[in-house]
């Protein structure tokens, strides 16, 4: 049976590479409104897809005036588990056209990769599920439903809505969700771990309008050092996150070498990292702040003027483990204890998202790993942490206690999602459609 699925990914590998060059094409940006069309468009292409492999249902669906989503079923043995199939067809702005090598929503293939907006986050991952189902064709060995999510990108302001209407529809033993990646090329990852996200505005004011610098200064205290002060004051000199009462705790035993670390974040030459503890930690398991946007006068054209109010973006992610209604209180009470000389604080949260912690641990996991282990010729997954933030993913630990959430995907260290020149590693993708393939053969013989 492994070596007629490994000839069948082989055969059907060429069919799914010209879905998702069709489904690149279409420019699914759910952030720009002047794009709901090709968002709608995506959703419709996605459908189409799925009626096309003699799904039982196939229908689009929103809620709340979110973006479409599309919900599939099909029907495997009587008695055979439910496996949910989840992953997103829209994607991220492409920004600059001139920073790409190509065009973004032309995909084109060079060297190892195929480039592309969502050639990778997140449509690769719908034409994976797509590869592995087509492997069986109509003698599926589990139950499948699909739900392919229109709106991630933006925050995913919709899915609870969609979980509770759908809930029914959606219920699955276990819960498959391609928008992750792997540890390195060759290297599989099952991810266990997601840091949380708070977003907060903060204004600091000092004076009722602008005034003369040389009339006042030495007196009257301006906006910018006011707020340069209290951003100081968010990390200790080692650079650890020096706010208070948040949660952090210790990371899995794997290593990161430090010219990959290098080559991939892109540090500049000479920076040396900030905190304290091991790599992984600092990135998967530990707090982080930074400041992501800052409104000042620019420095071309300033004039001599004391700057009344100013104002800064946060971006704090907190540790599995800690709530975002803890990371909010921790952070607002930090800033208004230490904002200096009487300057007025306002504190906006603009967005959050809990972090993910999974208990990776029973049959569906122990399906994975060797379904991991076979596509990559005996390389045993490894149990990885991600530093961003996937909120969705708890919406669903939540919504379906009960399932195993598998957090899969196809990117690797040099994909670029969200980035110029985001591309997929063509040789990943074909392992990561034989692992769902035997995954789903795994899981159909427990």
């Amino acid at each position: 049976m492994s070596d007629q699925i490994h000839s069948s990914v082989q055969s059907v590998l060429p069919g799914i590479r010209r879905d998702l060059e069709d489904l690149v094409r279409i420019e699914s940006v759910s952030a720009d409104p002047a794009r709901a069309s090709e968002v709608q468009r995506s959703a419709e292409a996605v459908a189409e897809l799925f009626r096309a492999e003699n799904f039982e249902t196939v229908d689009i669906v929103s809620a709340d005036g979110g973006a479409p989503a599309v919900i599939a079923h099909k029907p495997g043995p009587a008695g055979a588990p439910t496996v949910l199939l989840y992953a997103h067809h829209d994607v991220q702005p492409e920004n600059d056209h001139a920073e790409w090598d190509s065009p973004p929503f032309e995909p084109t293939e060079r060297g190892d990769r195929l480039y592309g907006r969502g050639a990778a986050d997140d449509k690769a991952g719908i034409a994976a599920h797509l590869g592995a189902l087509r492997v069986f064709g109509d003698d599926l060995p589990v139950s499948v439903t699909m739900f392919i999510e229109g709106e991630e990108e933006v925050g995913s302001d919709t899915l609870p809505a969609l979980l509770q209407e759908h809930r029914a529809r959606l219920q699955a033993d276990v819960i498959v969700i391609a928008d992750s990646g792997n540890w390195d090329i060759g290297v599989p990852a099952l991810t266990t771990s997601l840091r949380g996200l708070v977003r907060a505005d903060i204004e600091v004011r000092t004076l009722t309008h602008a005034v003369h610098s040389g009339m006042w200064g030495g007196l009257v205290p301006d906006a910018l050092m006011a707020l340069s002060r209290l951003i100081a004051s968010l990390h200790d000199d080692a650079g650890n996150v020096a706010v208070d009462g948040l949660h952090h705790g210790p990371a899995a035993d794997v290593e990161y070498p430090e010219d990959r670390l290098r080559a991939e974040s892109g540090a500049a030459p000479g920076i040396r990292w900030i905190g304290d503890g091991s790599v992984v930690e600092r990135l998967w398991t530990r707090p982080s702040l930074s400041i992501t946007g800052l409104d000042a006068p620019k420095v071309d054209g300033a004039s001599n003027t004391l700057v009344p109010s100013a104002r800064a973006k946060i971006s704090m992610r907190i540790a599995p483990g800690d709530t975002t209604d803890n990371g909010v209180a921790c952070l607002r009470r930090h800033l208004e204890e230490r904002v200096p000389w009487g300057a007025e604080l306002t504190f906006t949260v603009v967005d959050t998202g809990e972090a993910t912690q999974i208990d990776a641990t029973g049959p569906a996991y122990d399906a994975a790993r060797a379904a991991f282990a076979e596509a990559w010729d005996g390389t045993e997954p490894v149990d990885m942490g991600v530093g961003g933030s996937i909120p969705f993913i708890a919406e669903f630990l939540e919504a379906f206690p009960q399932a195993s959430v598998l957090v899969t995907g196809v990117e690797d260290p040099d994909t670029r999602a969200h980035g110029a020149n985001e591309g997929l590693h063509l040789a990943e993708f074909e392992r990561v459609v034989l692992a769902e393939a035997l995954l789903l053969r795994n899981l159909g013989r427990s």
